[in-house]
């Protein structure tokens, strides 16, 4: 109770300030991470709208030095500060409560994904804390706009939020950079890793509602046996488990597996992957803009949709090929068609109805840039 009186005061303070037209607040995953749509909507910003000045909130704002833009740590004076005086704010996950939308401001939400094979928001509302559902409410009414990544999500969005907003249907700013990325950016990325001329394999499966470690369970011995003698090359693997694990996460302590579970940007780590192996993460998705093999190993699919989450798709329905032990993984990847998974893929995206053409980044300045001209 003491917190709420001392927030109302402090919003009440901060609101005194008058709004900056030509400023704009972002922050990912709740501050945790300079990542995901946020941070290539900002990189966009800072390298062709300079005029805009580009907040980031950050937990811990000590970690990061990024060119262009101002840090404020997550709910300090400063960070109510801007909150209250941002003509816009842009993140991918739902507001915190404190953030008391002002008339003249204007709410951008990325969301998480450019589509999602576990059910969200109203779809799972009997799945999901109660406490989320109040907050996820109370956001939805302060929302003016919502990015979607294709005609399927967009569909998804307008049952499941709790408000009749705007979606702007221009793709997924994160998912310009897998279509937009060259040679030499992908060569930084593996010499910031150490990693050489291997192959890559990126594990990248989602977490469970006990945060249970025991369905990761992937022969990384056999596993990279097996793709050195089908593709006669090096292979490293990456594991990277859902940043809600970071403080519990094993260490792996098997030859050419590295753990990057720490590393920020996803999106970067697919880009440098040859092979993606994950399971009910919507990553899966980003992915086949690369064309580029991808495996769900489910060795709990049944258990997961009756207690975890339900999907919004029969898995076998998707283009990737599915695995519930490590026999059947290897079996897959020994056996993989390109033909037949290209053959898949196209069908699965025409589907879908996929708006991704690289400049969803783009389409949101334009959109800032012209609010601020209103004003003038």
């Amino acid at each position: 109770m003491l917190r709420e009186y001392i927030l109302k005061f402090i919003n009440e303070i901060t609101n005194l300030f008058p709004i900056k037209k030509n400023r704009c607040l972002i922050y990912s995953s709740y501050g945790a991470n300079y990542g995901c749509n946020p941070k290539y909507v900002s990189k966009y910003l800072v390298e062709n709208n300079p005029e805009i000045e580009v907040i980031w909130v950050f937990n811990q704002p000590e970690k990061y030095d990024i060119r262009g833009v101002k840090k404020v740590k997550n709910m300090s004076l400063k960070y109510f500060y801007y909150l209250s005086t941002s003509k816009f704010i842009i993140t991918n996950f739902r507001t915190p409560v404190e953030f008391k939308k002002r008339d003249k401001q204007i709410y951008i939400q990325t969301w998480h994904s450019s589509l999602r094979l576990k059910m969200i928001e109203k779809d799972a509302e009997d799945t999901l804390p109660q406490n989320y559902i109040k907050q996820a409410k109370e956001d939805s009414k302060k929302l003016d706009y919502l990015v979607s990544g294709c005609r399927y999500s967009t569909e998804i969005f307008k049952r499941c939020f709790w408000y009749d907003v705007e979606i702007l249907e221009i793709g997924t700013p994160r998912n310009d950079f897998l279509l937009t990325t060259n040679e030499k950016k992908i060569r930084d990325i593996k010499d910031n890793l150490g990693i050489g001329d291997e192959k890559i394999l990126l594990y990248a499966p989602t977490f469970r509602k006990d945060n249970n470690l025991d369905e990761y369970n992937i022969n990384y011995e056999r596993l990279l046996n097996n793709l050195e003698k089908k593709y006669n090359c090096k292979w490293k693997i990456l594991l990277r488990l859902h940043p809600h694990l970071i403080n519990i996460m094993p260490e792996v302590k098997v030859e050419n597996v590295i753990n990057v579970t720490k590393y920020d940007d996803i999106q970067e780590l697919l880009a440098i992957s040859d092979i993606l192996i994950s399971d009910y993460s919507s990553l899966i998705f980003d992915f086949t803009i690369t064309k580029r093999p991808c495996f769900l190993y489910v060795p709990d699919l049944e258990e997961y949709q009756s207690k975890d989450r339900k999907l919004y798709f029969n898995v076998k329905e998707l283009p990737f090929k599915i695995a519930k032990s490590n026999d059947e993984l290897i079996d897959k990847i020994v056996n993989f068609s390109n033909e037949e998974y290209n053959k898949s893929l196209e069908l699965f995206l025409n589907k879908i109805g996929s708006y991704e053409n690289g400049k969803a980044s783009q389409k949101i300045a334009e959109l800032i840039k012209n609010k601020i001209e209103e004003e003038r």
